[in-house]
Parts: C-alpha cells; structure tokens; sequence
C-alpha cells in the first residue's frame, strides 16, 4: 500500500464476472477482487442474469478491495457494466425477463438475440435516429429487447416500473438516485444528442416502433434525467448503499459508463515512447467475450455499419463511433474447447494457460519449417471468425462462421493451427472496422491501444499489429476497464477539474508493438481471401432461395 490517502474504487461488472479495484490517483491499480456471477442460457440465443446475483457480487468486491484502509481515504467510487437490459417492479424489486416467470431471471444480457424480429422490425421504419447506430440498429441494443418484452410477456411489461441500463442499475443500487448515463442511453437506448443539438427523447421514433406508452411520466421508466459520464449522482452513496458497500454515507458516485466505453476511457490516455497521444489518431480496443472498437473526433462522422456518432459517449467535446466483433475472446474459447486435442492438452499442461502452449507449438512448427514467422503456417487456412454473426461493418446477425482449409488431423498441431488462423481472422475483423473508419473521415488514426485478456496474447497483439499495419500499444496497467470505472469516481469527486484532466493524469504508460513489413503483405493477401469468403457465404445464400 502506498502512502497516499486518496484511494478510488472501480467496479466493473462483465459477461461473466464482477471486479472491482482499488485505485490511485495516478491510476495505479493497488488491489483487484473478482465474483463470478450466474448466467442462465433456456434456449439458444437467449442469455439472463440476476440483478440481486450481481449487486450481491459487487458488494464482495469493494468489500475485499477497501478491506482494512480508512473509509475516508475511498474519495469516489465508479461503476461500468455491460449494455444489459435489467427490469424491476413499481417497488424496485428484481421482475422477470423470462418466459421461466423467474423474477430471479430479471436482466437480458446484452448477448442475447431474442429481438431479431423486433430489430427489423424497427430497422424497417428507416426513422431519421437510426443514422447515430450505422443505419441499422442492433439486436444487442435495448429498444429491440423492450419491443421483445411487450409484445411477449405483456404481464411483466404492465407491471414493470423501471428499466434501466445496467451501469444505470449499478448507481441506483448504490446512491438510489434514478438519473441515467448519457454513455448508456446515446449508445444503446436510441436517446437522442444530435449534431443539431438536440437531446431529448425521440417520441415519434417511439411511436414508429410501438413503444409510445414509455413517454408517460417524462419517461421516467427509462430515464428522466440524463448526465455526462462521471457527473456526480445524486448525494453520492445512500445510507443503504454505504452500509452494503462498507462505505461512507455521500461518498461521490460518479455516473456510469458502459464496460467498453470505460475501457476506453482508461485505455485513450496512456502514453508510448513514439506513439502520437491525441485522441483522434487512436482506435481503442476493448476484448473480452467480444471485442469494441472505439473512435472519437472533434466532429461528427457518420459511418455506415458503425454505430454512432455519439455525443459526449466517452470524452466530453468529442464525438464516438463504436464499432464491434460479437464473438473474439469466446470465438477462441469455442475453437480451443471444441477440437479433440484439447483434453490431452490440459491434462498435461498443469496450470499453463493452454493459448501460451499453443503459441509455443506454434513457435516450434514455425522453427521447425524454417519460416521468418508464424504468421506463414495459415497460408492454406482461413477463418470468417462470425460465428455470433457481424455486429460491425456488415452489421448482420445472421452471418455464421466459416473455415476453409481443414484436413481429417486432430493433433495438437491442428488445433494450434486453427487457432492462429482464428486469431488473424478476429483481426482482419478489426482492419474491416479501421478501413470503414477511414473511409468515412478518421483520416488521422496512427495507432491501436489494446486492454483486456486478449491484449496479455503476444501472438494476438503482434497479429493486430501485422494485419493493420498500426503499431499496437498494450498498457502497463492492463485492467483499463477497471481503471476507466475508477477515472468516473474521481471526476465525481471532483478530484480533476475535467473528465479529460482525469484520464491523461491516471492514463499511465504502455509499450507498443510494431508492424513488421514482410508480414504485413502477407496479411494483404490473406485480408483478401478474408472479403472473399463474405461474398462466398452471401452466394451460398441465394444458390439456397
């Protein structure tokens, strides 16, 4: 522990976990906790959570973290989370998103693609708001899951009191103030922070897609007021907020940001030797079940496929363009967990992780056939990595994975194969993203920052690297996203004038991974087989009709 007495908790709550840390104001992460948290998946494409599994989660984790230090030294505390759909009753207890009538099963998490009708639905009125999510609006954002819930379980709609957001959930639970993010409701509700200024709720988009009656009340059910990210909320932790947490009473509670979002948040502001660090010129990405990609321009840009331009959405003054691979973390996990050498692999490996024995294997293969890298062993084999479908450029749900190039081996050495050939193509995926980026006026970008799992993967970040010829910069504090929640705290405290002082003070340093030109045109080529294989599924489809 160091001698400062100006500590920040963070907590982040993602597909699968709730962590939370204990954070400086420096953004050096002293302490990290994590819980696991329940997800019920009934049927295909349908995933739920527990709103009380997971504030329960929460509060065991800035328990450990703040266990032992003075309460007032904790001067803020910020949460993050994914972009889920939580529901609750006229009392503010958990109510049921399930057709399991389960009032435990009360969150749609933001992977579940039940409202695939409802999107196409509301995709199908062409309303002027779905120019701010690349003309199309997703069936991983909110509207098309409240559509869902109204038109198929109309008891729970009638009886519901508040929907939220969870980041939104998160600092209602802890400070019961209703007030909504900006960052949650831009990027996923449809709220509307317009390049004519205008913010407010689009009530003829509402009536469009059959979901007039949320105006009722000012909206309150969605949301009545709205803050920037990091805004103090409320009076800070409520009495039973603090007794839960183990906090103080009024302990600043910054207003929430969307996981990836705060990923970027944390991860926009760290510094390398040689690396441009303005705003504009960086792609963050944020990986873990899914990858984001993050943009920000002093203009608005319009991106076909991307969602945004988001006002305000992650830095104050700037506008976000959110692009996204459904599946990348738990795409490698699929193609690891599913191939015949797995078993054999783990039992042999003790407490290895099994991707550092694979890139070993690789590195031995790539040695043994006298090759400059190991990038060449994929020559043969390719990977359309949509196997969630595409959330952007394509933005099409319904795209499915594809691999060419198998053979009947299921060696260790297949298997290490496939998953570089995996790993290239959830790159190719990024240089999509970049490519559509550019084409739409990001002229400027020079770099990539990577957090998460994926950006501890040597392979993975010197593969991102290769394929979009952008040097990659992995931070010395690799948990952004925890530091991104912590960032919220302090602003709200009130410690940083601006939420933009805050992340270039607590941004910290990172190390950057460089291109390498021989394999750079390797990566052209295979990039090129990659948009082929896109054309190809598309044909299949109409040999199909």
């Amino acid at each position: 522990m160091t001698s400062t007495d100006t500590y920040f908790v963070g907590v982040d709550v993602g597909t699968g976990s709730v962590r939370a840390a204990l954070v400086t104001d420096f953004g050096k992460i002293l302490r990290c906790a994590v819980e696991s948290i329940k997800t019920w998946n009934p049927q295909p494409d349908y995933y739920e959570q527990s709103s009380d599994d997971i504030w329960n989660a929460v509060v065991k984790c800035v328990k450990v973290v703040s266990n032992g230090i003075d309460p007032k030294t904790v001067k803020g505390i910020g949460f993050d989370a994914t972009c889920s759909l939580v529901c609750v009753d006229k009392k503010g207890d958990p109510l049921t998103v399930s057709y399991s009538k389960s009032n435990e099963q009360n969150i749609i998490l933001w992977m579940d693609h039940r409202a695939l009708n409802e999107a196409e639905q509301i995709n199908s009125t062409n309303h002027r708001v779905l120019q701010y999510v690349g003309g199309k609006i997703s069936l991983e954002m909110e509207t098309p899951k409240l559509l869902w819930l109204k038109a198929h379980l109309p008891e729970v709609w009638k009886n519901a009191g508040l929907f939220f957001d969870l980041p939104d959930f998160l600092t209602w639970k802890a400070s019961g103030s209703e007030s909504r993010s900006s960052c949650s409701l831009v990027c996923k509700w449809t709220y509307e922070m317009n390049v004519h200024g205008v913010e407010n709720w689009n009530e003829s988009f509402f009536e469009a897609i059959g979901l007039e009656d949320l105006a009722h009340d000012n909206w309150r059910k969605i949301g009545s007021t709205v803050l920037p990210p990091g805004t103090p909320v409320g009076q800070g932790l409520s009495e039973k907020g603090a007794k839960e947490l183990g906090l103080l009473v009024g302990t600043p509670v910054g207003t929430s940001m969307i996981d990836a979002h705060a990923g970027g948040l944390g991860l926009i502001g760290c510094r390398a030797d040689n690396i441009k660090a303005d705003f504009e010129t960086r792609v963050g990405l944020i990986c873990g079940t899914s990858t984001c990609h993050m943009a920000v321009s002093r203009e608005p840009l319009f991106t076909p496929g991307i969602w945004g331009p988001y006002k305000n959405a992650m830095v104050p003054g700037m506008w976000l363009n959110e692009g996204g691979q459904s599946a990348t973390g738990k795409l490698l996990d699929h193609i690891i967990d599913s191939h015949p050498a797995t078993t054999a692999i783990k039992n042999k490996i003790g407490n290895m992780h099994i991707q550092t024995y694979l890139s070993n294997v690789l590195h031995d293969l790539a040695k043994k056939r006298n090759l400059k890298s190991v990038a060449f062993l994929t020559k043969d084999l390719h990977v359309w990595p949509d196997f969630h479908g595409n959330r952007s450029p394509i933005a099409d749900p319904s795209l499915k994975g594809m691999v060419s190039g198998l053979s009947l081996a299921t060696d260790e050495e297949s298997l290490a194969l496939l998953y570089l050939a995996t790993t290239q193509a959830i790159s190719y995926g990024t240089r999509h993203i970049i490519q559509r980026l550019r084409n739409s006026g990001y002229k400027n970008i020079k770099s990539t920052l990577i957090c998460g799992g994926l950006s501890k993967n040597r392979i993975f970040t010197e593969t991102q690297a290769d394929v979009c010829n952008l040097p990659v910069v992995c931070p010395e504090e690799a948990e952004s996203v925890l530091l991104g929640a912590a960032i919220l705290g302090a602003v709200s405290a009130k410690h940083f004038p601006t939420l933009e002082k805050a992340v270039q003070s607590m941004g910290g340093k990172g190390i950057a991974v460089l291109p390498k030109a021989d394999v750079v045109a390797y990566h052209d080529r295979k990039y090129k087989v990659y948009l082929k294989m896109y054309d190809d599924q598309m044909a299949y489809r109409k040999i199909m009709l």
